[in-house]
């Protein structure tokens, strides 16, 4: 039976790109995997070892295993390209940043063992992505593991994946699921289907249709029920490996009037989108770190996630499939189209599918963000893309393709008819003027295809929560003028229902080196939740309130304690319906257009004391009368011109 040993501790990075044989020999700097090296420059717009090639090694016995097993070494996330030297023969390579990766390494392996990885992440035209609003980390930032397995096992070298694709299908209360185990070596396949009380619900065979009767369906954050398949490869009657993964029974659709569509009812998208990085330690997250991000999307009340632009850790894709977060997977293939770099996105593709293909949580593939911001190698991109929609449709048939288009690419642009359904960027309201061009846009779209399913991959506005504005204006990066676009968009998608899905850009605040906005360069502050994961924006609470069904209140502004004139605005969030807001002892009236914002108008005393109360729930704060502006609320560095639009 196969053995998994962890191998993160104890390796030794060296700074400089001096091959395998000198790496082996150097002093570098000591530490555990997982690590990023430019986790703090990626942050601040430069750096020592921002991008580049360098090394990590680690010495290891060798361990046991008999004559009929073997031993690989598994890779779950280098970025982005790696060269894996063991005892000085060079393993494997492979390219791209965000997949599981492994090579067999039995025949390599001695008593005393030196392996050596050479990280590159520097510029390239044949490694995806190279151009893109985010920071290209570098380093070994998932789990290593030694794998011990029978020369006969589920097949290890297959795209990364677990060696096993179910195929889950449903017929009324009647479920079958089909199972295809990729075998290296020999052996008869056996399956079991576990429900989720541990009752084995259906047995058989390799490729055969398991019968499962009264099936209990994936329903989202409402139910998001689980089985489990076990396989197990017996030879001459010993089960020699055994692997089992996670899966469910349900069925969706996109439709160009009704939406999104989950097991034969609208289920609307209310989604955002998530870079995986954090103060500091840039990609490597810990578990603890992954199941904390879950944690505040769930409190906010989202039910589906984009995970932007890239293949994220095994792990999250879990914790979507236990709290029922309908998902849109996608590559890094974004912004720039590279001709040689084709084979890479290809790859990538295969990797994304095969190893997250029994995920219950995604159902959409994409295939690429914004391709078309450079006009350079149009007819290749479009040729192109062809060739890769059509290969994710073969591998998956299951799902449909999508791609996210940039704000300049037309309704009409060739790019965005591609897939079978499409998303698109657009910053109406931020990048240029007018709330109302978001309506105007959608309804336009609409009309020229309407049997087109349409969605919105990104949407959003900087803010810095220390930035503050009694009359907030576009660009002053203030939470004030995020919090008016945010509540402007989630009635104007109200407005139009057959939406598919829509993503805010972004859930959380993330690294973005080429940037310099909001007086802290090096980030994309469009989060409603700040990089660190410690502040919760006031535009959190719009979206709470419209999501969310645990009641709550929230005053927002109370970061804005210091304001000026006889009278201001205070808004309260809420999802109970109702809101009194009590200020120095006395009740003040408000409006509401939707029953989650509520606007007051108060006089403003030196000091006044805020309670909002509804119910059970109650928030307070206190404000301040000041003779003028705090010159602490007002963005005082110029930001620069970006070639961004995002």
């Amino acid at each position: 039976m196969r053995v998994i040993l962890n191998i993160n501790r104890d390796w030794n990075f060296i700074k400089s790109d001096c091959g395998a044989e000198a790496a082996a020999k150097k002093e570098g700097k000591k530490l555990d995997l997982p690590y990023t090296w430019n986790g703090k420059d990626g942050q601040d717009g430069g750096g020592d070892y921002l991008r580049g090639a360098f090394w990590f090694v680690h010495k290891f016995k060798k361990p046991e295993f008999s004559d009929d097993e073997t031993a690989y070494i598994e890779f779950k996330g280098v970025n982005s390209s790696a060269e894996i030297w063991l005892n000085g023969h060079l393993v494997c390579t492979h390219n791209g940043g965000y997949s599981t990766f492994r090579a067999e390494i039995a025949d390599y392996l001695q008593d005393e063992n030196s392996l050596c990885v050479r990280v590159d992440n520097s510029k390239n035209e044949k490694v995806y992505p190279q151009t893109a609003d985010f920071t290209f980390y570098g380093g070994i930032y998932r789990d290593v593991n030694l794998i011990i397995v029978n020369k006969n096992h589920f097949d290890l070298d297959f795209f990364g994946s677990c060696g096993m694709k179910i195929c889950p299908e449903l017929n009324g209360k009647i479920g079958t699921v089909t199972t295809t185990a990729y075998v290296k070596g020999e052996g008869e396949v056996k399956i079991a289907v576990i429900d989720s009380s541990g009752q084995t619900v259906a047995e058989g065979g390799n490729g055969e249709k398991l019968t499962v009767n009264s099936v209990h369906r994936w329903n989202g954050v409402e139910d998001p029920y689980l089985y489990t398949a076990c396989a197990e490869l017996v030879v001459d009657g010993e089960t020699v490996d055994y692997i089992e993964q996670q899966f469910g029974f349900r069925t969706f659709a996109f439709d160009p009037k009704k939406g999104f569509i989950l097991n034969g009812n609208p289920y609307p998208l209310h989604g955002v989108a998530r870079h995986q990085d954090r103060p500091k330690i840039g990609n490597a997250l810990s578990l603890e770190d992954h199941e904390d991000d879950m944690r505040l999307i769930k409190e906010m009340g989202a039910n589906s996630i984009r995970l932007a632009h890239y293949q994220h850790d095994d792990y999250f894709y879990d914790l979507c499939d236990e709290n029922g977060m309908v998902v849109w997977a996608e590559i890094p293939y974004i912004s720039r189209h590279m001709p040689e770099a084709n084979e890479n996105a290809v790859s990538q593709m295969k990797e994304l599918i095969y190893q997250q293909y029994n995920h219950p949580c995604i159902v959409t593939w994409g295939i690429s963000n914004e391709i078309t911001m450079y006009g350079k190698h149009k007819r290749d991109m479009l040729k192109f893309h062809k060739k890769l929609n059509a290969l994710v449709k073969q591998t998956d048939p299951s799902r449909p393709t999508t791609l996210a288009c940039f704000a300049m690419c037309g309704p009409r642009n060739k790019t965005a008819h591609i897939t079978d359904i499409v998303a698109w960027n657009l910053y109406l309201g931020w990048y240029v003027p007018g709330f109302f061009l978001n309506d105007w846009w959608i309804n336009l779209y609409h009309t020229l295809f309407p049997k087109s399913c349409l969605g919105y991959s990104e949407y959003g506005a900087e803010a810095m929560p220390n930035l503050h504005s009694k009359k907030p204006k576009r660009g002053d990066n203030s939470e004030e003028y995020q919090a008016k676009y945010h509540e402007y968009m989630l009635r104007c998608f109200e407005r139009h229902p057959y939406l598919w899905g829509t993503y805010v850009w972004n859930m959380f605040d993330f690294a973005a080196d080429a940037r310099n906005q909001g007086g802290e360069p090096g980030m994309n502050h469009k989060g409603l939740v700040t990089f660190d994961r410690k502040i919760k924006k006031d535009s959190f609470y719009i979206y709470k309130a419209y999501w969310s069904k645990q009641p709550f209140i929230h005053i927002a502004g109370k970061r804005f304690k210091n304001r000026t004139g006889k009278r201001t605005e205070i808004t309260v969030y809420t999802n109970t319906g109702k809101a009194d807001l009590i200020a120095n002892g006395k009740l003040i009236k408000g409006k509401s257009k939707d029953g989650r914002a509520f606007k007051f108008s108060i006089r403003l005393e030196e000091k006044t004391k805020l309670r909002a109360v509804s119910g059970e729930c109650i928030d307070e704060c206190e404000i301040y009368r000041v003779k003028k502006p705090d010159p602490s609320y007002k963005l005082h560095v110029k930001s620069e011109t970006q070639s961004w639009q995002k």
